[in-house]
């Protein structure tokens, strides 16, 4: 696994075995992931979302405490993935990183709690599945909206995006920010 430019994320690429019945590759190992982040992944909840081209889902995140960490690798078509560091105080807060995971690639990316995460489909359907540390519970879900101009997050410019109701009224960073919404990053550690 490599970390990406925004500590407490990862990007696991594997290797890929082919073959004349098709490919096998290892998406998710517990000692790795270990061996990267310091610590055992918990997975309490699977998730798999179906994503048409355009379409964003984020920038969400999770209270802290209880957070939530994820794991996502897109197991149909291909997605753009946005890491965002949302954890107030942190020496990257507001810095994003991005990586196209596809059916191609094989990628998977691993954030921390307190890391906002979004994607953008970038095929007709693509499906992606989440391993999450804990169990979505809606109390403690929030977004940042995905076309925050302060952000910048690097949206295809030539696929129209689609959001849903609740992205499109989420708070700009800086609202956030000024809110108290955001998880501090010395409660991330």
């Amino acid at each position: 696994m490599r970390e990406l430019s925004v500590p407490g994320a990862w990007v696991h690429t594997p290797e890929v075995h082919s073959d004349g019945r098709g490919t096998l590759h290892e998406a998710f190992r517990a000692e790795a992931v270990t061996a990267a982040t310091g610590h055992p992944p918990s997975v309490a909840q699977a998730n798999v979302c179906t994503t048409h081209r355009g379409a964003i889902r984020g920038v969400h995140y999770a209270d802290v405490p209880p957070g939530q960490a994820k794991y996502v690798s897109c197991l149909r078509g291909a997605v753009l993935d946005v890491i965002v560091d949302l954890r107030v105080g942190s020496p990257s807060f507001g810095r994003w990183d991005a990586v196209e995971l596809s059916e191609e690639n094989h990628r998977s990316v691993y954030l921390a709690e307190g890391l906002g995460h979004a994607l953008m489909g970038l095929t007709s359907s693509s499906a992606v599945m989440y391993l999450c540390s804990r169990p979505y519970t809606p109390a403690h879900e929030h977004g940042i909206h995905p076309l925050d101009p302060a952000l910048a997050l690097p949206w295809p410019a030539d696929v129209p995006a689609l959001l849903s109701d609740r992205d499109a009224q989420a708070p700009t960073l800086a609202e956030a920010t000024r809110l108290g919404l955001l998880p501090r990053y010395d409660a991330c550690r």
